[in-house]
């Protein structure tokens, strides 16, 4: 009796099902969260060796301005107003946010 229920519980096939379905379950992981974020951080990655004197950046704190300098140590000196300058780091610069403060006017239709 004890053996007849055991066998009744096991599923046919020996876990092969099983064994698909965790498969299946990282790759779906793998290509919606890991491949995405490596995505963006590699065009984050070039996007801070492209910076070059004169591009308007914003930092991911929301600081506007003009990079002025570009210092060998990592950091930026930063103009954010006429003469006023900050020295921050490479990394705190927000590509979207840049990107967006960069990026042309969309032209719309004629106004009436």
């Amino acid at each position: 009796m004890f053996n007849l229920l055991q066998a009744s519980t096991q599923s046919p096939g020996g876990g092969y099902g099983t064994l698909i379905m965790l498969g299946a379950m990282i790759l779906v992981f793998w290509l919606f969260f890991i491949r995405p974020q490596a995505k963006k951080a590699k065009q984050q990655k070039q996007f801070i060796t492209d910076l070059q004197k004169g591009t308007k950046i914003v930092t991911i704190a929301g600081i506007h301005g003009t990079i002025n300098k570009i210092n060998e140590d990592g950091t930026i000196n930063l103009e954010t107003s006429p003469g006023s300058y900050i020295k921050i780091e490479k990394s705190a610069v927000s590509m979207e946010w840049s990107n967006n403060l960069n990026k042309p006017a969309a032209v719309t239709g004629e106004k009436k």
